[in-house]
């Protein structure tokens, strides 16, 4: 078999949705290996895929500095592989694709589209179009490295167990959703207060109903929503990631914001309402077979201001994401659900 080493080392989003568009690859091409190099954490998004070696990348101990790198490259050079594919196009992986040039290894990389999303998200003279998405920029390393690689674009069901305890629910009729409240940066997340409106609501209409994502901070919160609203669960540090991607498969709906949740949600073939407010699904980092339909948002022409939603988006005084209503939310859960 051919081999082809894939770096990819963060976000958890962007990770996720090089899962996807590797899963879609190995079905078309099952002559080939691929070593996957990533944090350890995201071992989980790959481990259906057929014919995936997972190579962790520890870059604040082991793999910390040039040094670091230089010792990464001689474990991934045990490999043997033919190619290299370069998903990520940061300084690491510049640097790794430095060393296997040397050694004389085919590589690919990247191309981010730059200027495209600096015209999509710039002040003055904004040009909203739809960008080509990530995954297929993703694809478009496989292709430059000869292979050929035709992505479906569309939501496939993937048949995963259900986790110990939760059988009565995950196997019943009740309708079943779940909640990504948190992201990692703050322009891309909902208004609490509006979140907890849409699980009262869920709650009071009998849908079961599981929290996912966050950390210390996070884990409280969605313990209080889970403690005052009956049907509610949080799954945050009680399931690995893993365990995780195994219940997202089984729901009938995700809710997230541009963020992991939803992604995690492609990667099993669920389908998720999304909500939008400084970053846009034109910038080309809607999940993988999710739908625009599916996109809570509301037109604004400052939006969007970033790509990643690291940056404030003002729309007349409001911040985008705060454009968009509770009720909004409701309506769209309404209309896929009931």
């Amino acid at each position: 078999m051919k081999r082809i080493i894939v770096t990819r080392f963060s976000a958890m989003g962007d990770v996720a949705m090089v899962a996807s568009v590797l899963k879609e690859f190995q079905s078309q091409h099952t002559d080939i290996e691929i070593i996957v190099v990533s944090r350890q954490l995201f071992k989980a998004f790959f481990e259906s895929i057929p014919r995936i070696i997972f190579h962790p990348i520890d870059p604040k101990r082991k793999h910390r500095g040039f040094l670091g790198l230089v010792g990464l490259f001689y474990e991934l050079k045990k490999y043997k592989a033919d190619y290299v594919a370069d998903l990520h196009s940061n300084i690491r992986s510049k640097t790794l694709n430095l060393f296997f040039a040397a050694a004389g290894y085919k590589i690919k990389a990247l191309d981010k589209g730059r200027s495209d999303k600096t015209a999509i998200t710039r002040t003055h003279h904004k040009v909203l179009k739809p960008l080509r998405p990530m995954t297929e920029r993703y694809a478009d390393v496989f292709r430059q490295l000869g292979f050929s690689v035709k992505l479906s674009h569309t939501l496939r069901k993937e048949h995963r167990l259900i986790p110990n305890g939760l059988l009565n629910i995950l196997a019943s009729d009740q309708k079943k959703i779940g909640v990504a409240p948190f992201a990692q940066h703050p322009y891309k997340v909902f208004d609490l207060t509006k979140m907890e409106q849409v699980i009262q609501y869920l709650s009071a209409n009998n849908y079961a109903v599981f929290l996912f994502g966050g950390g210390t901070e996070e884990r409280a919160i969605a313990e209080q929503w889970a403690q005052k609203y009956p049907g509610v669960q949080s799954t945050i540090g009680k399931f690995s990631l893993s365990q995780e991607l195994d219940i997202i498969a089984h729901l009938d709906l995700m809710l997230s914001m541009d963020s992991a949740g939803m992604h995690m949600a492609s990667l099993v073939g669920t389908r998720c309402i999304s909500i939008w407010g400084a970053t846009h699904p034109f910038a080309g980092f809607l999940g993988y077979g999710q739908s625009m339909e599916d996109c809570v948002q509301v037109a604004h022409p400052n939006r969007p201001s970033s790509v990643y939603g690291n940056k404030p988006c003002n729309c007349d005084g409001v911040e985008a994401i705060d454009l968009v209503s509770s009720e909004m939310v409701i309506n769209y859960i309404q209309h896929i659900c009931e």
